[in-house]
């Protein structure tokens, strides 16, 4: 009598099908998983941008209102004037927030900071310098690459 010694082929090709299966079952939910990162990175990063507007605009009025800038730990942020939230560019806003992660691009453009998430363009942050007001309009997980 022999003994068998390993797996026979019709056994691993049992294996592999159903590894096939899995992955391919597996796969659009790890998909989704990451637009649905890319999203909580967004919001995320819309709520830092409003701690750092708020905090700018407190140490603002700290200040007595008339300042062009304002420190934040140890960085001088630029501030609207008459309104004292920080600038919608690297000098304001940028500063405020000190550094921010390299999967979201800002661009400055009349008074306007927007951060685009992970490349995607319709992923967007938008903060507005003018008010303070902090905006995620079109931020979901189909247009963060789902």
């Amino acid at each position: 009598m022999k003994k068998q010694a390993g797996f026979t082929l019709v056994e691993l090709v049992v294996v592999i099908a159903v590894l096939g299966i899995l992955a391919a079952t597996a796969l659009p939910r790890f998909v989704n998983v990451q637009s649905n990162a890319r999203v909580a990175a967004a919001n995320g990063l819309a709520a830092s941008l409003r701690s750092a507007a708020n905090l700018a605009r407190a140490s603002w009025v700290a200040a007595g209102n008339n300042a062009a800038t304002v420190p934040m730990d140890g960085n001088n942020v630029t501030v609207v004037a008459g309104v004292g939230y920080p600038t919608a560019d690297a000098a304001g806003i940028g500063s405020a927030l000190q550094q921010v992660d390299g999967q979201f691009q800002p661009g400055y453009v009349g008074g306007v900071a927007t951060f685009t998430v992970g490349g995607f363009a319709q992923c967007t942050v938008i903060y507005t310098a003018a008010t303070g007001v902090v905006t995620t309009p079109t931020l979901s997980a189909a247009n963060c690459g789902g």
